[in-house]
């Protein structure tokens, strides 16, 4: 199985290409959208909050604390790229060529 085009390994962190939809009716991981991972959260895109948000919901899935996850692109928009360094544990909708060895 090889590798999806929103994730990549960087060291022991997985840095993951995402397109967010502030404002959803639930906080969830939707199916890829070409080259993006599509994530819905409910929280909106005013001051920060949406990226506090994101962060939050992916250490939770990841099981890491939120000071393990970054956005270190696309702050202000809805295309994104988020590091999770050293993830404990795989969410059932990341693909297992996505974990860092």
């Amino acid at each position: 199985m090889t590798v999806p085009a929103w994730c990549r390994h960087e060291g022991g962190a997985l840095v993951l290409a995402l397109r967010v939809q502030p404002r959803a009716s639930r906080d969830e991981v939707m199916p890829p959208l070409g080259d993006r991972l599509k994530v819905r959260i409910t929280a909106p895109p005013v001051e920060g909050a949406a990226n506090a948000h994101l962060v939050r919901f992916l250490a939770e899935e990841f099981g890491v604390p939120a000071s393990r996850v970054e956005v270190i692109a696309g702050h202000a928009g809805r295309e994104k790229r988020v590091r999770v360094t050293g993830p404990r544990r795989r969410p059932p909708w990341l693909p297992e060529p996505c974990l860092p060895g």
